[in-house]
């Protein structure tokens, strides 16, 4: 698998957003993630739909939705002609994960879950695993951006290698939070192969924003 990096916008100057974006055009294996918070599920509100759907129009980089919301059907079924590179959704949310991602499967071409920092990885069965492109292990608690590392996220990744190897499937396994070039090549030796940085990589000046993207391959 590619070494993929994803930077988060939740951290990116919105009043500036569309050459924050640009910054990053031409760049080969990265996503931009999109982190669409409601206030519900998690404390803090971000952007929605209408927002997503002119970031698609914008740019013709791969987006990555992480719907951290009560109701991920809803904003699967409004942004599945959006042409995303990637949607993931939490398991915390959701009842019926694996009908919700035969339901959609027709419309994304990849569909991953997330899992909050106290969730187990057991708590997947290995039937939605074999279903799923993408699990995103979630390495602070969902909800804001600029939080530590942590550590126990990457006995989670290699757990979800083992699984991966057992079952003979190819999810990609993506990390999210806390991510920097202090423990980006822990979590690649770990099995994680999709990388979201955020403060990291745009606390930087912006020309200077995919050199710090590079630093985490």
């Amino acid at each position: 698998m590619n070494n993929i990096v994803s930077p988060s916008i939740l951290s990116c100057d919105f009043l500036n957003i569309e050459n924050e974006i640009k910054a990053f055009e031409n760049a080969e294996n990265l996503w931009i993630h999109l982190d669409v918070m409601d206030g519900h599920f998690v404390p803090n509100l971000t952007f929605g739909i209408p927002i997503i759907k002119q970031l698609s129009q914008m740019t013709s980089l791969p987006l990555d939705a992480h719907l951290m919301v009560t109701n991920p059907e809803f904003h699967m079924d409004q942004m599945k002609d959006f042409g995303l590179k990637n949607i993931t959704f939490h398991y915390e949310a959701v009842e019926n994960c694996l009908g919700l991602v035969q339901k959609f499967r027709k419309f994304y071409d990849s569909i991953g879950i997330s899992i909050k920092p106290k969730t187990e990885i057991n708590k997947i069965d290995d039937e939605l695993l074999k279903a799923l492109d993408l699990v995103l292990v979630m390495s602070v608690e969902p909800g804001f951006g600029g939080q530590s590392f942590i550590p126990s996220s990457i006995d989670k990744i290699k757990e979800l290698v083992e699984r991966r190897t057992k079952l003979n499937t190819n999810f990609s396994i993506q990390v999210d939070g806390g991510v920097s070039d202090q423990n980006s090549r822990i979590l690649r030796d770990a099995g994680a192969s999709n990388l979201v940085a955020g403060s990291y990589i745009f606390k930087a000046s912006q020309a200077d924003y995919l050199l710090m993207a590079n630093s985490i391959r």
